[in-house]
């Protein structure tokens, strides 16, 4: 701007010369329009320098306060978003873990009751065969005491008739228990 005026005043002085012929007074008033903008100029550069440029730095400043506080608002954010995220995948591994944990457990207890069934199955079937046995060995044992009794009973019968004499229960005994040991050794033999 300043050198605009000057160009001004520098236009004005050679208009002024070729006028009045360049004599020296016409110059001498010439200098009083650039002197009155020089001070306007340094008048107006002072005042805004003491009002405005104030204003004006207290403005950015504060715009920059409020940039930085932004930043650093959208730093504390996705520093919180980061540890929300490693949250959520630790609680994601951990659910992973527990969940084949459980499935192991399950696996493992299925395994146990299916043993402990077999188990349980063996030991009745073992009783059952232990019992039936009993049961057999106790119907055979019956079955051939009856048997040596009728035997007996016939053998007296017939020894009565060829001997033709009675034969008294203390002989019927007597023939039965021979009877019974005797059989008794044929099988431990």
């Amino acid at each position: 701007m300043m050198f605009w005026l000057l160009a001004q005043d520098e236009h004005a002085a050679e208009a002024a010369h070729a006028v009045t012929g360049g004599h020296a007074d016409v110059m001498a008033m010439n200098w009083l329009p650039g002197v009155t903008t020089l001070v306007v100029f340094l008048l107006a550069v002072g005042f805004l320098a003491w009002k405005v440029w104030p204003l004006i730095l207290k403005g950015l400043d504060e715009r920059e306060r409020k940039i930085r506080e932004t930043l650093a608002q959208a730093d504390a954010a996705r520093a919180r978003a980061e540890e929300a995220l490693a949250q959520y995948e630790e609680s994601l591994t951990r659910a992973r873990k527990e969940a084949g944990e459980m499935i192991a457990r399950a696996r493992a207890d299925a395994k146990a009751a299916g043993e402990e069934f077999r188990r349980r199955n063996e030991a009745e079937l073992t009783e059952l065969k232990q019992r039936a046995t009993r049961e057999i060995d106790a119907a055979r044992l019956t079955a051939v005491a009856e048997l040596h009794a009728e035997a007996t009973s016939l053998a007296a019968t017939i020894a009565g008739k060829i001997l033709e004499r009675e034969i008294t229960a203390d002989d019927q005994r007597r023939l039965l228990d021979e009877t019974l040991s005797e059989l008794s050794r044929m099988q431990e033999v």
